[in-house]
C-alpha cells in the first residue's frame, strides 16, 4: 500500500482511502465494524473519512461506537471528517432548509461534536464541506485557527472548492490548507480544465477523490457516455489484465496531482481490488482513449 503526504508538514495518509458515507445501510453491528477496520488495516488502508452528514448524522457515532469498543485502533488509523452542510433530518428538527452554515462557531461545534461522536481527542484532518455563498473568509479561518491551537483537529482544509475560493480561504491563514477534496472520475472530467487540478499540482497540495469509479453509475448507467467508457475500460482491460474498475481508478490516478481515491464501499473485495489498482500505470494513448470516449471527441 502506497502512502502519500498531502503536502509539506501534511498529515500522510494511505493513498486508498476507506469512505463510509454508506455505513448505516452496510448493516454492520459494532463487532462487524470493528472486523471491517482490521481489515482494511491488513490492506493498508488505514484513513477513514467521515462528514458530520452522513447517514443523516449518524455515521460517525457508529464508526466510535466501534472505536470505543476496541480504543487502541485509534492509534492505528487517520479520520478525516467535515463540517459546514445542515441537513433537513429529523436529527436536526431545527433545520427547515437544506443550507450550509460555515460561521465560526457552527464550524467549531461541528467539529466538536465530531470528535464526541468518534470518540477521539483529535481529528487528523477536518474539512469544511461544501463552499458556501455566505462563506466569511475571516470567520471560517478563526475557526480553522482556533480547532488547530486546540489540538482538535491536526490539520485543516476544504472539499468541493474552486480554485479561487480555496485562495480565498488559504489568504487568511497562517498555515496550509493541505487539500481540496473533489469530485474526479472518468465521468466527471471538470478537475482536470478548470483549475482545480493545477491548483493541486501548484501547491503540492493531493486531492481527496470522491465518487472515483462515478458512484456506479459507470457500470449501472444505461447512458450512450457510460456504455463508451466501460467500452474504453473493457479494451485496457483486456491490453493490462486489469478489471474495468481497476482501470477507472488507474485512469484517476495518473494524475501527477497524486490524488488519493476515497473509496464508498463496506466490501473488502472492492478494496482490495482498488489497493490493487495503485499497482498500475496507463501509458498516454490509454489514459486520453478513456477521456476521449468520456468526452465524446478527441482532444483538440
Amino acid at each position: 500500500m502506497t502512502r502519500i503526504q498531502l503536502t509539506e508538514g501534511g498529515p500522510t495518509f494511505s493513498r486508498t482511502v476507506a469512505g463510509v458515507m454508506r455505513l448505516r445501510e452496510w448493516g454492520m453491528d459494532t463487532d462487524g465494524l470493528r472486523d471491517f477496520i482490521h481489515q482494511c488495516l491488513d490492506l493498508g488502508i488505514t484513513t477513514f473519512d467521515h462528514a458530520d452528514i452522513y447517514g443523516s448524522y449518524t455515521c460517525e457515532a457508529l464508526f466510535g461506537a466501534a472505536l470505543a469498543a476496541e480504543p487502541a485502533l485509534r492509534g492505528r488509523i487517520e479520520l478525516v471528517t467535515k463540517g459546514g452542510i445542515q441537513l433537513l433530518s429529523p436529527n436536526r428538527p431545527e433545520n427547515y432548509v437544506h443550507h450550509y452554515n460555515t460561521g465560526r462557531d457552527y464550524i467549531v461545534a461541528a467539529a466538536e461534536n465530531s470528535l464526541h461522536n468518534l470518540h477521539t481527542d483529535t481529528l487528523d484532518l477536518f474539512l469544511i464541506h461544501r463552499p458556501d455563498p455566505l462563506l466569511d473568509a475571516d470567520e471560517v479561518a478563526e475557526a480553522l485557527t482556533a480547532l488547530r491551537a486546540a489540538g482538535k483537529a491536526r490539520h485543516v482544509g476544504v472539499s468541493n472548492f474552486m480554485p479561487w475560493q480555496f485562495d480565498l480561504l488559504q489568504a487568511r491563514l497562517d498555515f496550509p490548507l493541505v487539500t481540496n477534496q473533489i469530485e474526479l472520475s472518468v465521468l466527471h472530467l471538470a478537475p482536470l480544465h478548470d483549475g482545480t487540478l493545477d491548483q493541486a499540482q501548484r501547491l503540492g497540495a493531493a486531492p481527496m477523490v470522491w465518487s472515483p469509479v462515478a458512484g456506479g453509475r459507470l457500470f449501472s448507467g444505461g447512458d450512450e457516455r457510460a456504455g463508451r467508457v466501460r467500452g474504453a475500460l473493457e479494451v485496457i482491460s483486456g491490453q493490462i489484465g486489469a478489471s474495468p474498475a481497476q482501470v477507472a481508478l488507474a485512469w484517476v490516478l495518473r494524475h501527477p496531482s497524486r490524488p488519493l481515491p476515497v473509496m464508498g464501499t463496506g466490501q473488502i473485495e472492492r478494496l482490495r481490488e482498488a489497493v490493487a489498482a495503485e499497482s498500475i500505470t496507463l501509458d498516454r494513448q490509454q489514459w486520453f482513449a478513456i477521456w476521449e470516449a468520456s468526452a465524446g471527441r478527441e482532444v483538440p
